[in-house]
């Protein structure tokens, strides 16, 4: 039998670890500003990081069945180009308004869910390794954007902003659009994860792969589903974030891939696989989402240094995952 899928909620260090590092730096926010606490300030860090974590939300599932997957940041670039591209396009047709618009997020959904399948089968059945395949799409991707912005921008067309630009800055009750539509994918995602088939043979997968194939999981289509579910998350996540600023270019997604990444591993789940839990990846995305927060909250550390504490804090999580040698 392949190993159980270890997704129930324990009260162990794994837990209480990332649980006690937010508590940490809200309490820290609080002693150095005293706007922290305010609304507008928890707003803005958790819509600012709702597109990080819908992504890593993705990443959970590639990296708890054993894969990666470098290319998000790239990904995300080159499907906002395409749907402001398609948008712009479709302007002369039909004209301004939530025609033009639905068009462009169906055409950024296709573009994802068909990078997924690009990746998923070059990795499934090309058998070459996760890492080569995503960090060869990400240089694709990125070199795309390039191209199809011809160096420069793409932007929305000023009018059709005017109409999308709602998705981003208003929302339901007080509460953005983008955290709505994070928490949703969230709670699908941990009973995904936790209640179904799907999310056990992820973790068995990740545990042992060949125990996996003897007890009649298909590893492949495992595998291949949750690089499709990346992809198509990745492009959830830039249907809300084009209207936040209309225009993509080469340095769009840049290093979403490492704060997706970090926010899995901070919360729990083990990079070489077996393990996940979804809703210890949104603790990481907040507890990122915060550390650029209060950095540009305070002035005696540069806010130019956040990919400095990331990097830190990947490393560092990584260090405590490691088990511990028989003495």
């Amino acid at each position: 039998m392949p190993a159980k899928a270890r997704t129930g909620f324990k009260w162990d260090l794994k837990t209480v670890g990332p649980l006690a590092a937010l508590a940490l730096l809200v309490l820290l926010g609080i002693t150095l500003n005293e706007n922290f606490l305010t609304y507008n300030n928890i707003t803005n860090v958790l819509a600012r990081s709702s597109f990080i974590g819908i992504i890593a939300i993705g990443a959970t599932f590639v990296i708890t069945s054993g894969g990666l997957d470098l290319s998000v940041g790239s990904m995300a670039a080159v499907i906002a180009g395409v749907m402001i591209m398609v948008m712009n396009w479709l302007i002369p047709t039909f004209g301004i308004g939530w025609g033009v618009i639905l068009a462009g997020m169906a055409a950024g959904i296709l573009l994802g869910g068909v990078a997924g399948v690009g990746n998923g089968l070059m990795i499934t059945r090309g058998r070459i390794e996760a890492f080569i395949v995503t960090l060869g799409t990400m240089g694709i991707f990125r070199s795309l954007v390039t191209f199809l912005a011809d160096g420069g921008t793409l932007s929305l067309n000023f009018q059709v902003a005017d109409v999308y630009r709602p998705v981003y800055y208003n929302g339901f009750l007080g509460i953005p659009y983008p955290i709505l539509v994070f928490a949703l994918v969230a709670i699908i995602g941990e009973l995904v994860m936790r209640r179904t088939a799907f999310g056990r043979h992820c973790a068995a997968i990740g545990s042992n792969e060949q125990v996996a194939r003897y007890s009649s999981i298909n590893v492949d289509n495992v595998r291949l589903i949750t690089y499709i579910l990346q992809g198509i998350l990745v492009a959830v996540a830039v249907l809300l974030y084009v209207p936040r600023l209309g225009s993509a270019s080469s340095t769009t997604g840049v290093l979403w891939e490492l704060e997706a990444i970090a926010a899995v591993i901070i919360g729990g789940t083990t990079l070489k696989g077996g393990y996940g839990r979804v809703w210890g990846t949104v603790v990481g995305v907040i507890i990122l989402g915060l550390i650029g927060n209060i950095l540009n909250l305070q002035s005696f550390i540069s806010p130019y240094l956040n990919g400095a504490f990331q990097g830190v804090i990947i490393i560092l999580a990584v260090l405590l995952q490691r088990p511990k040698r028989p003495s």
